[in-house]
């Protein structure tokens, strides 16, 4: 996990370089989407921060079955932006009680569903490969939505056409930035090695992944770390994509939910991620 000090780009918070141990996982392919997101702000009423105040932009939820996205030509696939880490978490909570209803007498404290470890992240980002990115060191053409192939000023995409050849996932590098469940360090010293979020009681930022839109082609790495926190002003802050328990320890009724939806191309089906 990490970069080498010769990668192009490699920044001292991408080291040292170390190896980790992860448990098997299962990854969404997609973002959440705005209309996933709306569909929560729905039912529950509850109103996220505005991710610019200086500018206005936020979701609006006044309640009643109401809510509408920051910007009034969203599509309905796009990642879900302009959210804060507790936003997410939220979401998450969310969708895991409604899980939780649906078949109380498997229901577990916590989860299937959570924000994924950076740990986690880097490993499916990566995708076998020990390149700069998936497809190579090279950023290329083509490959994701970042400020080195587009024009400065083009935003976040439906979502990216490309996935990668091993875990098929969509959208992992560039396009909009990821949230993760770690809280930020400034290098991987002291780190956990089981590959487990690395949090604390007070964390003010988060560690967010991939890279976007409008970043340079430097950011757009699969070791490629940032931060984000309640006092930043992001026109497109991070969305995020969640991770949960592999199929064999879910419940027979989320598997054949899993299974309808993967028949039908919903962009709810998972990728199952083996061992590091």
């Amino acid at each position: 996990m990490g970069s080498p000090a010769k990668e192009p780009g490699h920044f001292d918070a991408e080291g040292p370089q170390h190896s980790i141990s992860i448990k098997a996982f299962a990854l969404g392919k997609y973002d959440v989407s705005s209309k996933e997101f709306l569909t929560f702000l729905r039912e529950t009423g509850y109103q996220p921060t505005s991710c610019n105040p200086t500018l206005g932009m936020r979701w609006h939820s006044p309640g009643g079955g109401r809510a509408s996205p920051p910007f009034d030509a969203d599509p309905p696939h796009w990642p879900a932006v302009c959210l804060d880490w507790h936003a997410a978490q939220r979401y998450v909570d969310w969708l895991n009680a409604k899980v939780r209803a649906a078949r109380p007498e498997t229901a577990r404290v916590h989860g299937p569903y959570r924000l994924p470890t950076e740990a986690e992240w880097e490993y499916a980002a990566r995708a076998g490969t020990a390149t700069a990115r998936w497809w190579g060191d090279d950023i290329g053409v083509g490959n994701a939505n970042c400020n080195g192939w587009v024009v400065l000023g083009t935003i976040a995409c439906l979502r990216t056409s490309t996935a990668d050849r091993i875990f098929g996932l969509y959208g992992m590098l560039g396009n909009a930035w990821q949230w993760t469940a770690d809280c930020w360090h400034p290098s991987y010293v002291g780190a956990p090695k089981d590959g487990s979020a690395w949090t604390e009681d007070h964390c003010l930022r988060h560690v967010i992944r991939g890279g976007s839109w409008n970043s340079l082609p430097v950011y757009v790495r699969s070791a490629a770390r940032s931060s984000s926190g309640m006092d930043d002003e992001d026109l497109i802050s991070p969305p995020y994509r969640l991770s949960r328990r592999p199929r064999s320890s879910l419940s027979d009724a989320t598997k054949r939910r899993d299974q309808r939806n993967a028949s039908s191309g919903s962009r709810y089906s998972t990728t199952s991620i083996s061992s590091w």
